[in-house]
């Protein structure tokens, strides 16, 4: 059963705050098309984000199941009543959007619509996006609009806040994508320094082995082994500045399908049988996938390298609001408390830094001869 809406200064108190709590693109336009849907009992909410050739960038909507998603097929095109807010900048209140002149293009899947109200999304003069709704939850004569005036002026003061969430949104990710852009630059350095430094004493050290190797083959062959060292120690950080430089995937395909290509490639290229399942899980906010992606490269990267293990198997299952993330193998194991008591993390400090850093928890279990389980957990958006 479906809550009752709230109302008066409460309700609009809690779409703005709620608004105002992230900071990723994604995560603001889910939050504003879900209060607003929220503030004026509507059946179904959208908002659109233009491109720049007669389409959308961004299209989120609230009230829509996954299955009828699906099947509506493509983005909308900038025509009709959508063009109309976003051409015209003017507000739409119609009593059923289907005989307006300007319907048309609508799937067959599309659920059916009646009573609509949408407007533009502003900064400045500048139209950002579109916010409309659909199908107000209140009884209505024949041929009348459910939404009203007051509706209307409601969801324009949303809007007004929207435009403020989304620009400073859009301005994080610039600062982020600046701050990515430095660090990368600042990797690529120290990529340089690093493997130069490895491939030059990788060099000397082969030069004395071949030098050693007709008058004192003993000595010649710990020079090999020292070549080997070297060479292991800058593949490692080739690998590690790779991994650091490569989280874009997640912004194009989302985590699970991230995580997916990363295992088969793995799968592919070491002699244990890597696996991954992803059950139920959704979207969240950019930080936490983030997080999980990297937990999961250091796990694997220990497992794979390290335990000597037949089988990997990596499973991201939905777990309340949130996800959890297990990597489990089949290797050697080891004894944490050892481990630390060595000084050897295996990469379990960052991991749990990670973890932390986003509210979530990291657990590893494992035991020599026994494998090893790595779990990570993190909350809902």
């Amino acid at each position: 059963m479906s809550q009752a809406p709230r109302s008066g200064l409460a309700a609009v108190s809690s779409a703005l705050l709620a608004m105002s709590r992230h900071l990723e693109v994604r995560d603001v336009l889910k939050t504003i098309v879900a209060s607003a849907r929220e503030l004026l009992d509507a059946q179904y909410a959208a908002l659109g984000v233009p491109d720049d050739h007669g389409g959308f960038a961004q299209f989120v909507v609230d009230g829509v199941s996954d299955h009828q998603w699906k099947a509506i097929g493509p983005l909308p095109r900038q025509h009709g009543i959508l063009a109309a807010m976003l051409q015209e900048a003017k507000v739409e209140r119609l009593a059923d959007v289907c005989k307006d002149p300007r319907f048309e293009g609508w799937p067959s899947a599309h659920p059916d619509m009646s009573d609509f109200l949408g407007l533009p999304i502003r900064d400045g003069d500048e139209v950002i996006g579109a916010l409309f709704l659909a199908n107000k939850n209140c009884p209505k004569p024949e041929g009348s609009c459910g939404f009203t005036a007051e509706d209307e002026e409601l969801l324009g003061i949303l809007a007004q806040h929207a435009a403020i969430a989304l620009t400073n949104a859009r301005l994080y990710e610039r600062s982020r994508e600046l701050t990515i852009a430095e660090e990368r630059s600042r990797l690529a350095h120290e990529l340089h320094d690093a493997v130069s430094q490895k491939l030059f004493s990788l060099r000397l050290t082969a030069q004395a082995a071949t030098a050693l190797v007709d008058r004192d083959p003993a000595r010649a062959k710990g020079e090999m082994h020292q070549v080997a060292v070297l060479a292991a120690e800058a593949a490692d950080e080739l690998r590690a500045a790779v991994v650091e430089l490569r989280p874009a995937a997640l912004d194009e395909d989302g985590l699970v399908a991230t995580l997916r290509t990363q295992i088969q490639v793995l799968d592919r290229a070491h002699t244990a049988r890597v696996t991954f399942a992803g059950r139920g899980v959704k979207a969240l906010p950019s930080a936490q996938e983030e997080a999980l992606l990297r937990v999961a490269q250091e796990a694997l990267h220990n497992a794979l390298r390290h335990s000597g293990g037949e089988h990997v198997d990596v499973t991201l299952d939905r777990r309340g609001g949130g996800a959890v993330l297990r990597i489990t193998d089949d290797g050697s194991g080891f004894d944490p408390k050892a481990v630390r008591r060595a000084g050897r993390h295996l990469g379990l400090v960052s991991m749990r830094d990670r973890a932390s850093g986003v509210g979530g928890t990291l657990t590893v279990e494992s035991a020599p001869g026994k494998g090893t389980v790595i779990e990570m957990e993190v909350p809902g958006g």
